[in-house]
Protein backbone atom coordinates (compact mmCIF):
# COMPACT_ATOMS: atom_id res chain seq x y z
CA UNK A 1 0.00 0.00 0.00
CA UNK A 2 1.06 3.55 -0.53
CA UNK A 3 2.93 5.44 2.08
CA UNK A 4 2.39 9.22 2.49
CA UNK A 5 6.09 10.58 3.14
CA UNK A 6 7.12 13.91 4.16
CA UNK A 7 10.49 15.28 4.80
CA UNK A 8 11.54 14.26 8.70
CA UNK A 9 12.79 18.03 9.63
CA UNK A 10 8.85 19.19 9.34
CA UNK A 11 7.91 19.07 12.90
CA UNK A 12 4.33 20.46 14.80
CA UNK A 13 5.49 24.23 14.92
CA UNK A 14 6.26 24.22 11.74
CA UNK A 15 2.76 24.32 9.41
CA UNK A 16 3.59 25.49 6.41
CA UNK A 17 5.98 22.93 6.02
CA UNK A 18 3.78 20.36 6.65
CA UNK A 19 0.85 21.60 4.40
CA UNK A 20 3.73 21.69 1.67
CA UNK A 21 5.32 18.43 2.30
CA UNK A 22 1.50 16.85 2.48
CA UNK A 23 0.86 18.05 -0.79
CA UNK A 24 4.06 15.35 -1.74
CA UNK A 25 2.36 12.53 -0.79
CA UNK A 26 2.60 9.69 -3.07
CA UNK A 27 4.13 11.43 -6.01
CA UNK A 28 5.09 9.93 -8.85
CA UNK A 29 8.31 7.36 -7.84
CA UNK A 30 10.82 8.21 -10.86
CA UNK A 31 13.33 10.36 -9.31
CA UNK A 32 14.24 11.67 -12.75
CA UNK A 33 11.10 13.60 -13.16
CA UNK A 34 10.28 16.51 -11.35
CA UNK A 35 6.48 16.78 -10.75
CA UNK A 36 4.00 19.62 -11.88
CA UNK A 37 1.78 21.54 -9.94
CA UNK A 38 -0.95 19.25 -11.01
CA UNK A 39 0.29 16.03 -10.12
CA UNK A 40 0.91 16.89 -6.78
CA UNK A 41 -2.68 18.34 -6.13
CA UNK A 42 -3.74 15.00 -7.55
CA UNK A 43 -1.41 12.41 -5.56
CA UNK A 44 -3.20 13.10 -2.34
CA UNK A 45 -6.19 12.46 -3.93
CA UNK A 46 -5.29 9.14 -5.36
CA UNK A 47 -4.11 7.92 -1.43
CA UNK A 48 -7.21 9.34 0.27
CA UNK A 49 -9.33 7.52 -2.65
CA UNK A 50 -7.27 4.23 -2.03
CA UNK A 51 -7.18 4.08 1.59
CA UNK A 52 -11.66 4.78 1.21
CA UNK A 53 -11.38 1.67 -1.28
CA UNK A 54 -9.43 0.03 0.86
CA UNK A 55 -12.46 0.56 4.40
CA UNK A 56 -15.33 0.40 1.96
CA UNK A 57 -14.36 -3.45 1.05
CA UNK A 58 -13.74 -4.25 4.58
CA UNK A 59 -17.24 -2.32 5.43
CA UNK A 60 -18.76 -4.91 3.13
CA UNK A 61 -17.20 -8.03 3.83
CA UNK A 62 -16.84 -7.47 7.57
CA UNK A 63 -21.03 -7.10 6.83
CA UNK A 64 -21.64 -10.37 5.62
CA UNK A 65 -19.40 -12.18 7.79
CA UNK A 66 -20.12 -11.02 10.72
CA UNK A 67 -24.05 -11.17 11.34
CA UNK A 68 -23.94 -9.17 14.57
CA UNK A 69 -22.79 -6.30 12.76
CA UNK A 70 -25.97 -5.96 10.90
CA UNK A 71 -28.09 -5.54 14.24
CA UNK A 72 -29.64 -1.80 14.14
CA UNK A 73 -28.33 -0.22 16.56
CA UNK A 74 -24.41 -1.42 16.10
CA UNK A 75 -24.97 -0.94 12.21
CA UNK A 76 -26.21 2.71 12.45
CA UNK A 77 -22.99 3.28 14.73
CA UNK A 78 -20.96 0.95 12.80
CA UNK A 79 -21.42 2.93 9.64
CA UNK A 80 -21.35 6.54 11.17
CA UNK A 81 -18.03 5.56 12.49
CA UNK A 82 -16.47 4.65 9.16
CA UNK A 83 -17.50 7.69 7.63
CA UNK A 84 -15.84 9.64 10.14
CA UNK A 85 -12.80 8.11 9.97
CA UNK A 86 -12.92 8.49 6.41
CA UNK A 87 -14.04 12.04 6.47
CA UNK A 88 -11.06 12.63 8.72
CA UNK A 89 -8.34 11.01 6.40
CA UNK A 90 -10.13 13.74 3.58
CA UNK A 91 -9.80 16.77 5.84
CA UNK A 92 -5.76 15.81 6.61
CA UNK A 93 -4.54 17.98 4.23
CA UNK A 94 -6.15 21.05 6.21
CA UNK A 95 -5.29 19.76 9.25
CA UNK A 96 -1.78 19.74 8.07
CA UNK A 97 -2.25 23.43 8.12
CA UNK A 98 -2.37 23.86 11.23
CA UNK A 99 0.16 21.94 13.53
CA UNK A 100 -2.03 22.02 16.62
CA UNK A 101 -4.79 19.94 15.22
CA UNK A 102 -1.95 17.10 14.26
CA UNK A 103 -1.89 15.37 18.03
CA UNK A 104 -5.73 15.73 18.64
CA UNK A 105 -6.19 14.14 14.51
CA UNK A 106 -3.93 10.65 15.51
CA UNK A 107 -5.32 10.52 18.71
CA UNK A 108 -9.01 10.62 17.36
CA UNK A 109 -8.17 8.37 14.42
CA UNK A 110 -6.71 5.63 16.85
CA UNK A 111 -9.57 5.83 19.37
CA UNK A 112 -12.18 5.82 16.18
CA UNK A 113 -9.80 2.63 14.18
CA UNK A 114 -9.91 0.67 18.09
CA UNK A 115 -13.96 1.25 18.57
CA UNK A 116 -14.27 0.31 14.80
CA UNK A 117 -12.34 -3.18 15.23
CA UNK A 118 -14.43 -4.26 18.45
CA UNK A 119 -17.81 -3.33 16.83
CA UNK A 120 -16.69 -5.43 13.41
CA UNK A 121 -15.38 -8.36 15.96
CA UNK A 122 -13.34 -8.84 12.07
CA UNK A 123 -9.30 -8.45 12.72
CA UNK A 124 -8.40 -7.93 9.12
CA UNK A 125 -10.00 -4.68 10.08
CA UNK A 126 -6.51 -4.12 12.34
CA UNK A 127 -4.48 -4.18 9.53
CA UNK A 128 -7.18 -2.29 7.03
CA UNK A 129 -7.26 0.31 9.50
CA UNK A 130 -4.15 0.58 11.47
CA UNK A 131 -1.60 -0.16 9.04
CA UNK A 132 -2.94 2.54 6.86
CA UNK A 133 -2.76 5.40 10.15
CA UNK A 134 0.60 4.49 10.90
CA UNK A 135 1.53 4.93 7.24
CA UNK A 136 0.14 8.37 7.40
CA UNK A 137 1.52 9.26 10.67
CA UNK A 138 5.46 8.63 9.52
CA UNK A 139 4.56 10.67 5.99
CA UNK A 140 2.88 13.06 7.98
CA UNK A 141 5.42 13.22 10.58
CA UNK A 142 8.49 11.63 9.00
CA UNK A 143 10.87 9.56 10.99
CA UNK A 144 11.21 11.98 13.97
CA UNK A 145 10.44 11.28 17.50
CA UNK A 146 6.91 12.65 16.94
CA UNK A 147 6.33 9.93 13.97
CA UNK A 148 7.60 7.10 16.39
CA UNK A 149 5.44 8.30 18.64
CA UNK A 150 2.49 7.94 16.88
CA UNK A 151 3.40 4.89 15.19
CA UNK A 152 4.01 3.33 18.86
CA UNK A 153 0.99 4.99 19.27
CA UNK A 154 -0.88 3.17 16.31
CA UNK A 155 0.62 0.11 17.03
CA UNK A 156 -0.34 -0.52 21.06
CA UNK A 157 -4.12 -0.04 19.78
CA UNK A 158 -4.20 -2.56 17.32
CA UNK A 159 -2.35 -4.57 19.79
CA UNK A 160 -5.05 -4.15 22.43
CA UNK A 161 -7.55 -5.02 19.48
CA UNK A 162 -5.97 -8.26 18.69
CA UNK A 163 -5.49 -10.14 21.92
CA UNK A 164 -9.08 -9.02 22.70
CA UNK A 165 -10.30 -11.32 19.94
CA UNK A 166 -7.43 -14.08 19.81
CA UNK A 167 -6.17 -13.74 23.51
CA UNK A 168 -2.81 -13.15 24.65
CA UNK A 169 -1.33 -16.32 24.15
CA UNK A 170 -1.83 -15.39 19.82
CA UNK A 171 0.25 -12.48 20.05
CA UNK A 172 3.08 -13.89 18.58
CA UNK A 173 0.81 -13.67 15.50
CA UNK A 174 0.33 -10.09 15.79
CA UNK A 175 3.90 -9.66 16.05
CA UNK A 176 4.60 -11.99 13.33
CA UNK A 177 1.71 -9.58 11.10
CA UNK A 178 2.48 -5.93 12.09
CA UNK A 179 5.89 -5.76 12.32
CA UNK A 180 7.21 -6.61 9.16
CA UNK A 181 4.94 -4.01 8.12
CA UNK A 182 5.64 -1.70 10.02
CA UNK A 183 9.75 -2.39 8.95
CA UNK A 184 8.89 -2.34 5.67
CA UNK A 185 6.91 1.16 5.62
CA UNK A 186 9.82 2.58 8.13
CA UNK A 187 12.28 1.72 5.06
CA UNK A 188 10.12 2.77 2.46
CA UNK A 189 9.45 5.71 3.94
CA UNK A 190 13.40 6.86 4.30
CA UNK A 191 13.99 6.14 0.94
CA UNK A 192 10.85 8.17 -0.19
CA UNK A 193 12.68 11.07 2.13
CA UNK A 194 15.49 11.18 0.60
CA UNK A 195 13.57 10.71 -2.92
CA UNK A 196 11.65 13.95 -1.79
CA UNK A 197 14.91 15.67 -0.86
CA UNK A 198 15.80 15.77 -4.19
CA UNK A 199 13.02 16.39 -5.87
CA UNK A 200 12.95 19.32 -4.01
CA UNK A 201 16.32 20.43 -4.54
CA UNK A 202 15.49 20.03 -8.55
CA UNK A 203 12.82 21.86 -8.17
CA UNK A 204 14.96 24.75 -6.09
CA UNK A 205 17.40 24.62 -8.49
CA UNK A 206 14.82 24.67 -11.53
CA UNK A 207 13.39 27.92 -9.97
CA UNK A 208 17.47 29.45 -9.43
CA UNK A 209 17.46 28.59 -12.80
CA UNK A 210 14.76 30.32 -14.31
CA UNK A 211 15.47 33.38 -12.47
CA UNK A 212 18.59 33.20 -13.42
CA UNK A 213 17.57 33.11 -17.19
CA UNK A 214 15.09 36.51 -16.46
CA UNK A 215 18.45 38.23 -14.94
CA UNK A 216 20.24 37.05 -17.69
CA UNK A 217 17.27 38.24 -20.05
CA UNK A 218 17.54 41.58 -18.15
CA UNK A 219 21.37 41.75 -18.27
CA UNK A 220 21.32 41.46 -21.95
CA UNK A 221 19.21 43.97 -22.67
CA UNK A 222 21.14 46.30 -20.45
CA UNK A 223 24.24 45.30 -22.28
CA UNK A 224 22.37 45.62 -25.81
CA UNK A 225 21.50 49.83 -25.12
CA UNK A 226 24.73 50.30 -23.26
CA UNK A 227 26.76 48.60 -26.39
CA UNK A 228 24.62 50.90 -28.71
CA UNK A 229 25.03 54.06 -26.87
CA UNK A 230 29.09 53.25 -26.85
CA UNK A 231 28.89 52.70 -30.03
CA UNK A 232 26.45 56.19 -31.10
CA UNK A 233 29.59 57.87 -29.00
CA UNK A 234 32.49 55.77 -30.13
CA UNK A 235 30.41 56.97 -33.82
CA UNK A 236 30.40 60.62 -32.59
CA UNK A 237 34.54 60.96 -31.80
CA UNK A 238 35.40 58.85 -35.47
CA UNK A 239 32.75 61.31 -37.24
CA UNK A 240 34.28 64.44 -35.63
CA UNK A 241 37.86 63.25 -35.59
CA UNK A 242 37.95 62.48 -39.57
CA UNK A 243 35.22 64.73 -40.92
CA UNK A 244 34.72 67.82 -38.25
CA UNK A 245 38.56 68.05 -37.81
CA UNK A 246 38.97 67.31 -41.91
CA UNK A 247 36.61 69.71 -42.57
CA UNK A 248 37.84 72.54 -40.05
CA UNK A 249 41.43 72.20 -41.48
CA UNK A 250 39.82 72.65 -45.13
CA UNK A 251 38.15 75.74 -44.27
CA UNK A 252 41.34 77.20 -42.58
CA UNK A 253 43.11 76.50 -45.92
CA UNK A 254 40.54 77.90 -47.83
CA UNK A 255 40.36 81.08 -46.07
CA UNK A 256 44.09 81.12 -46.59
CA UNK A 257 43.74 80.95 -50.48
CA UNK A 258 41.41 83.60 -50.24
CA UNK A 259 43.62 85.83 -48.11
CA UNK A 260 46.31 85.87 -50.27
CA UNK A 261 44.37 86.00 -53.53
CA UNK A 262 42.23 89.29 -52.01
CA UNK A 263 46.52 90.69 -51.37
CA UNK A 264 47.50 89.42 -55.11
CA UNK A 265 49.83 86.77 -53.81
CA UNK A 266 48.45 83.73 -56.42
CA UNK A 267 51.69 81.70 -56.25
CA UNK A 268 51.20 81.24 -52.69
CA UNK A 269 47.46 80.89 -52.89
CA UNK A 270 48.60 77.95 -55.47
CA UNK A 271 50.67 76.75 -53.03
CA UNK A 272 47.66 76.45 -50.38
CA UNK A 273 45.45 75.10 -52.74
CA UNK A 274 47.67 71.88 -53.52
CA UNK A 275 48.07 71.56 -49.62
CA UNK A 276 44.57 71.84 -49.47
CA UNK A 277 44.02 69.19 -51.66
CA UNK A 278 45.92 67.03 -50.45
CA UNK A 279 44.70 67.39 -46.86
CA UNK A 280 41.36 66.59 -48.58
CA UNK A 281 42.67 63.28 -49.94
CA UNK A 282 43.71 62.30 -46.20
CA UNK A 283 40.46 63.34 -44.66
CA UNK A 284 38.77 61.45 -47.06
CA UNK A 285 41.18 57.94 -46.58
CA UNK A 286 40.68 59.17 -43.10
CA UNK A 287 36.47 58.61 -43.09
CA UNK A 288 36.57 55.62 -45.35
CA UNK A 289 38.90 53.76 -42.32
CA UNK A 290 36.03 55.51 -40.00
CA UNK A 291 33.05 53.94 -41.94
CA UNK A 292 35.28 50.74 -42.06
CA UNK A 293 35.62 50.32 -39.12
CA UNK A 294 39.49 50.35 -39.01
CA UNK A 295 42.24 51.54 -36.77
CA UNK A 296 45.02 53.37 -37.73
CA UNK A 297 47.73 50.68 -38.37
CA UNK A 298 50.62 52.17 -37.12
CA UNK A 299 52.76 53.08 -39.85
CA UNK A 300 52.82 56.78 -39.47
CA UNK A 301 54.66 57.20 -36.33
CA UNK A 302 53.10 59.92 -33.65
CA UNK A 303 56.46 61.94 -34.18
CA UNK A 304 55.91 62.56 -38.07
CA UNK A 305 52.35 62.74 -38.01
CA UNK A 306 52.75 65.51 -35.57
CA UNK A 307 55.08 67.67 -37.39
CA UNK A 308 53.01 66.98 -40.76
CA UNK A 309 50.11 68.51 -38.78
CA UNK A 310 51.70 71.81 -37.35
CA UNK A 311 53.05 71.84 -40.76
CA UNK A 312 49.55 72.29 -41.62
CA UNK A 313 48.78 74.59 -39.23
CA UNK A 314 51.24 77.37 -39.83
CA UNK A 315 50.35 76.70 -43.64
CA UNK A 316 46.74 77.45 -42.90
CA UNK A 317 47.11 80.13 -40.17
CA UNK A 318 49.94 81.90 -40.87
CA UNK A 319 50.92 81.14 -36.69
CA UNK A 320 53.92 80.35 -36.18
CA UNK A 321 54.30 77.35 -34.35
CA UNK A 322 57.16 76.04 -32.14
CA UNK A 323 57.81 71.90 -32.25
CA UNK A 324 59.84 69.99 -29.64
CA UNK A 325 59.28 66.21 -29.59
CA UNK A 326 61.59 63.35 -27.80
CA UNK A 327 59.84 59.78 -28.18
CA UNK A 328 61.38 56.69 -27.36
CA UNK A 329 61.74 54.03 -30.22
CA UNK A 330 57.91 53.05 -30.06
CA UNK A 331 54.37 53.60 -28.80
CA UNK A 332 51.58 51.81 -28.49
CA UNK A 333 49.36 51.98 -31.40
CA UNK A 334 46.30 53.07 -29.39
CA UNK A 335 48.23 55.24 -27.48
CA UNK A 336 49.62 56.71 -30.88
CA UNK A 337 46.58 57.10 -32.57
CA UNK A 338 45.13 59.37 -28.96
CA UNK A 339 47.81 61.24 -29.13
CA UNK A 340 47.45 62.03 -33.20
CA UNK A 341 43.80 63.01 -32.59
CA UNK A 342 44.51 65.43 -29.23
CA UNK A 343 46.93 67.26 -31.62
CA UNK A 344 44.96 67.73 -34.24
CA UNK A 345 42.26 69.00 -32.49
CA UNK A 346 44.33 71.38 -29.86
CA UNK A 347 45.94 72.95 -32.82
CA UNK A 348 42.36 72.95 -34.97
CA UNK A 349 41.04 74.91 -31.84
CA UNK A 350 43.97 77.10 -32.18
CA UNK A 351 43.71 78.17 -35.52
CA UNK A 352 39.40 78.58 -34.81
CA UNK A 353 38.61 80.19 -31.12
CA UNK A 354 42.40 81.61 -30.16
CA UNK A 355 42.91 84.55 -31.98
CA UNK A 356 46.94 83.35 -30.84
CA UNK A 357 49.81 85.02 -32.52
CA UNK A 358 52.11 81.85 -31.24
CA UNK A 359 51.46 78.28 -30.38
CA UNK A 360 53.93 75.71 -29.19
CA UNK A 361 53.70 71.67 -29.63
CA UNK A 362 56.23 69.53 -26.75
CA UNK A 363 55.70 65.52 -27.22
CA UNK A 364 58.24 63.81 -24.77
CA UNK A 365 58.33 60.76 -23.26
CA UNK A 366 58.67 60.63 -19.81
CA UNK A 367 60.49 57.39 -18.81
CA UNK A 368 60.85 57.92 -15.06
CA UNK A 369 56.75 57.89 -15.11
CA UNK A 370 56.87 55.68 -18.03
CA UNK A 371 54.33 57.94 -19.53
CA UNK A 372 53.53 59.63 -22.82
CA UNK A 373 53.20 63.93 -22.23
CA UNK A 374 52.10 66.30 -24.81
CA UNK A 375 51.52 69.79 -23.60
CA UNK A 376 49.83 72.51 -26.42
CA UNK A 377 50.01 76.13 -25.29
CA UNK A 378 48.92 79.53 -27.63
CA UNK A 379 49.12 82.92 -26.35
CA UNK A 380 45.43 83.71 -27.60
CA UNK A 381 42.19 85.22 -25.61
CA UNK A 382 41.92 82.38 -23.60
CA UNK A 383 38.26 81.39 -21.92
CA UNK A 384 36.99 79.86 -19.04
CA UNK A 385 37.55 75.91 -18.59
CA UNK A 386 34.65 75.59 -16.60
CA UNK A 387 32.74 77.21 -19.34
CA UNK A 388 32.67 75.08 -22.17
CA UNK A 389 29.56 76.21 -24.82
CA UNK A 390 27.15 73.60 -25.79
CA UNK A 391 28.52 72.86 -29.37
CA UNK A 392 32.17 72.67 -28.86
CA UNK A 393 32.78 69.09 -29.41
CA UNK A 394 36.31 69.12 -30.21
CA UNK A 395 37.33 69.35 -26.07
CA UNK A 396 34.71 67.05 -24.95
CA UNK A 397 35.90 64.60 -27.80
CA UNK A 398 39.60 64.89 -26.37
CA UNK A 399 38.85 64.38 -23.06
CA UNK A 400 36.43 60.81 -23.59
CA UNK A 401 39.31 59.61 -26.36
CA UNK A 402 41.80 60.04 -23.90
CA UNK A 403 40.22 58.66 -20.57
CA UNK A 404 39.50 56.01 -22.43
CA UNK A 405 42.88 54.85 -23.54
CA UNK A 406 43.65 55.78 -19.98
CA UNK A 407 44.85 59.06 -19.87
CA UNK A 408 44.72 62.52 -18.48
CA UNK A 409 43.33 65.64 -19.79
CA UNK A 410 44.50 69.31 -17.78
CA UNK A 411 43.55 72.45 -19.12
CA UNK A 412 45.30 75.84 -17.98
CA UNK A 413 43.10 78.99 -19.53
CA UNK A 414 42.17 82.12 -18.46
CA UNK A 415 40.62 85.31 -20.28
CA UNK A 416 43.85 86.91 -22.12
CA UNK A 417 46.86 84.64 -20.63
CA UNK A 418 46.44 81.78 -23.60
CA UNK A 419 45.72 78.23 -23.18
CA UNK A 420 47.67 75.60 -22.06
CA UNK A 421 46.40 71.92 -22.75
CA UNK A 422 48.43 69.13 -20.73
CA UNK A 423 47.77 65.45 -21.81
CA UNK A 424 49.67 62.25 -20.23
CA UNK A 425 49.29 58.80 -21.30
CA UNK A 426 50.51 55.77 -19.30
CA UNK A 427 52.91 53.18 -21.42
CA UNK A 428 52.73 50.65 -18.82
CA UNK A 429 49.08 49.93 -19.42
CA UNK A 430 49.67 48.97 -22.82
CA UNK A 431 52.84 47.35 -22.76
CA UNK A 432 51.29 43.98 -23.76
CA UNK A 433 49.51 45.74 -26.62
Amino acid sequence: MPVPVLSDSVRLNNGKNAEVLYNSIVMNTNPSLIPSPQKLDRDPHLFMGFLTLVVAVMYVLTLISYPDVRKTGTLILFTVLINIHLVLHWMLEKIAARPRLVVWYIVAQGVLAFTITLLSGNTGMIFALFMGLIGEAIGLLGITRWGILAAVYYLLLSFVNFIQFLGLESAKWWALGTLPIVFSIAIYVRLYIRQMEARTQAQALLADLEAANRQLTEYAARVEDLTIASERQRLARELHDTLSQGLAGLILQLEAVDAHLAGNRPERARTIVRETMERARSTLADARRAIDDLRRSGTVGLGAAARQEAERFIAATGIPCEVSISLCASLPDPVTEAAIRAVTEGLTNIARHARAKNAKLRIVTLEEQNELEIEINDDGIGFDPKVIESGHYGLLGMRERVRLTGGRLEIHSEAGKGTQLVIRFPLEKHADE
